[in-house]
């Protein structure tokens, strides 16, 4: 198997977790509704600690890594504020996708570096392509449950949305390993800037939609999640 062949087959694994994740939401049924909120709520906080997880030790470190101070500062909030206007747009279209967007500045810019550390570091590039698939997972969950709870669009209709999606997976590792992995300069502004956007949506949106007065069991799925990061970034290193 050809490097890029790997990296094209690990990208699209490491994204299938998102549909994946779709189906569990679908087939999800839980007849206590108490306890089904408070799975749901859990869900989306492991998620978004997950997003969290990714820009403390991804996206950030590795981005910055290649840029100057000023640049990647400046690069971190110009996605914290191009976001904010898009979920803006969002609101006032009645629309919801803010988990959708969240979940793909995680993936998307992760798929380009997969595809980038397969021309060097072809070790680190299995391990982050795996735990790529372990965040995916619930946050293909959440995004679902987000879409379907409008009532819309049909599920049948948000699967292959999703299916789509994660066809994007292979297409960035694709940009990553043919035209990045000799620019860590453009890799690393891609980075901070989807990091400035996830870092804008968990604290708008996912956050306040995974809270729940009185529940503590959320809060402990976000650090669940945060440390499944940190696990992967560990074995990583």
């Amino acid at each position: 198997m050809t490097p890029l062949t790997h990296a094209l087959l690990l990208s699209l694994l490491s994204g299938l977790a998102i549909p994946l994740g779709a189906v569990l939401a679908r087939l999800e049924h839980i007849s206590d509704r108490w306890l089904e909120t408070r799975v749901l709520k859990s869900v989306t906080a492991f998620g978004g600690g997950a997003l969290l997880s990714a820009i403390a030790l991804v996206l950030v470190p590795k981005g910055a890594e290649a840029l100057p101070v000023t640049f990647a500062v400046a690069l971190l909030l110009l996605g914290g504020v191009c976001f904010a206007l898009i979920d803006k747009a969002l609101a006032r279209a009645s629309g919801s996708g803010a988990l959708v967007l969240a979940m793909l500045l995680d993936f998307l810019p992760e798929a380009m570096a997969l595809g980038a550390l397969l021309v060097t570091e072809a070790a680190t590039a299995k391990l982050l392509a795996a735990m790529m698939f372990l965040q995916n997972l619930p946050e293909g969950f959440a995004a679902f449950r987000e879409i379907w709870g409008k009532g819309r669009i049909s599920p049948a209709k948000v699967l292959l949305i999703f299916v789509v999606l994660a066809g994007l997976g292979p297409l960035c590792a694709f940009v990553g390993f043919r035209f990045l992995a000799a620019d860590p300069e453009t890799l690393g502004a891609i980075m901070i800037f989807a990091a400035g956007g996830i870092l804008y949506l968990v604290f708008q949106d996912v956050a306040p939609e995974a809270h729940e007065k009185g529940a503590f069991s959320p809060a402990v799925g976000a650090v669940a999640g945060f440390a499944l990061g940190l696990a992967g970034d560990m074995i990583i290193g």
